[in-house]
């Protein structure tokens, strides 16, 4: 559970130096539009929307709230693997080093 650990936070540290990296140097909207018109950035952001829906839906499975589960699909869908990291972050640390809660949550 320790490298699980480890490798969420390396993920987050990741994250927030490109998050920072793209807002600050790059033009969103700008590069977007570029991304969008070539077929491999529709293949690459249709490849990674389908990763944020399925790590959403283990979020939504594995929640005790509905809210709190919609709350962190948003953050998925706006933040990326930084949340996804976050949260597994979190779920490990909330699992008390059982694998078994860590996957399933309340279903537990």
């Amino acid at each position: 559970m320790k490298i699980a650990k480890m490798i969420s936070v390396l993920g987050m540290l990741a994250m927030t130096a490109v998050l920072i990296y793209g807002f600050t140097v790059g033009d969103f909207f700008g590069e977007g539009s570029k991304l969008l018109a070539m077929p491999w950035g529709i293949v690459s952001l249709v490849d990674l929307y389908t990763g944020f829906t399925l790590f959403s839906c283990w979020i939504i499975y594995r929640e005790k709230s509905l809210p709190i589960a919609i709350v962190w699909t948003i953050a998925m869908m706006t933040l990326g693997f930084f949340a996804g990291s976050l949260y597994s972050f979190i779920a490990l640390q909330n699992s008390g080093g059982d694998w078994r809660k860590f996957w399933l949550g309340k279903h537990a």
